[in-house]
């Protein structure tokens, strides 16, 4: 039975499928949830490598960025039925790192992510999220498939 389990929130189908089987196991359980949402250095999405002579404003990005994300885990949040003990953490950085360090810290011992997330294409070429935890972490993982229509 898992008691501290870490939900990966992205906003993707994935991600919702996710979190649907994470409250389930947490319900069954009497479990703590807990919603990492992380925000990708806005950098990193550029593929011109544009600078900041270039006219782009990253800190404005940056902070339409963590609205975004910080809407996704509010979202997220209020899916969860209020019988389920739910926290979330907004981090920044490498989505895989940032989930794995929150492991240890959290001493969560299930994740529970989507097998693909909003960056497929930027998957593709960095390798998925999911494959890297799967492959990285102390935790036990489950990676959830969203439903086919």
């Amino acid at each position: 039975m898992f008691h501290n389990l870490l939900v990966a929130i992205d906003g993707s189908t994935h991600s919702s499928a996710a979190l649907s089987e994470a409250i389930d196991i947490a319900r069954q359980g009497n479990a703590n949830l807990t919603l990492i949402a992380t925000v990708p250095d806005p950098s990193t999405w550029l593929l011109g490598g544009a600078t900041y002579s270039d006219g782009i404003d990253f800190e404005a990005i940056a902070r339409e960025t963590d609205r975004e994300y910080n809407d996704l885990l509010e979202n997220a949040v209020d899916q969860v039925p209020q019988d389920v003990s739910v926290t979330k953490v907004l981090a920044h950085g490498r989505p895989a790192d940032r989930i794995l360090e929150r492991v240890d810290q959290g001493r969560h011992d299930l994740i529970v992510m989507g097998s693909r997330g909003r960056g497929q294409v930027r998957s593709l070429i960095l390798g998925s999220v999911s494959h890297e935890v799967l492959n990285a972490s102390p935790a036990a993982v489950l990676i959830v498939h969203a439903p086919t229509s």
